[in-house]
């Protein structure tokens, strides 16, 4: 499998928030934007509100775990952005997996 590439700068994930096209629902909020890098790139942010660091950490290990399987099947270079929300942390990553999977392949990640 292809090493994971992540969004380390905050000057890249405004960028995804103001110049990218976003999809959302319950579990899981998606923006996406075309990168010059070359490769896909992902990020995850995690709100306070969802709330202790514990239940903060969980939501980032469900979601890596998530786009970790469809990571492979990203096609062109992107830069993805992953919010969660206060649902996810009740989910498992197989729960997250298909709502990832469709928000992607509406977005023009996934072929």
């Amino acid at each position: 499998m292809a090493e994971l590439i992540t969004l380390n700068q905050n000057i890249e994930f405004r960028h995804a928030y103001n110049r990218g096209k976003s999809r959302s629902d319950p579990a899981l909020i998606t923006y996406a934007v075309k990168n010059r890098a070359g490769v896909c790139r992902y990020g995850i942010t995690v709100s306070k509100k969802t709330g202790c660091a514990v239940e903060r950490n969980r939501c980032r290990r469900i979601i890596r775990a998530a786009y970790s399987s469809l990571a492979g099947e990203c096609s062109g270079a992107w830069d993805i952005v992953f919010v969660a929300r206060f649902r996810t942390k009740n989910l498992k990553s197989t729960d997250i997996e298909p709502v990832m999977r469709r928000q992607l392949k509406e977005l023009g990640v996934i072929a």
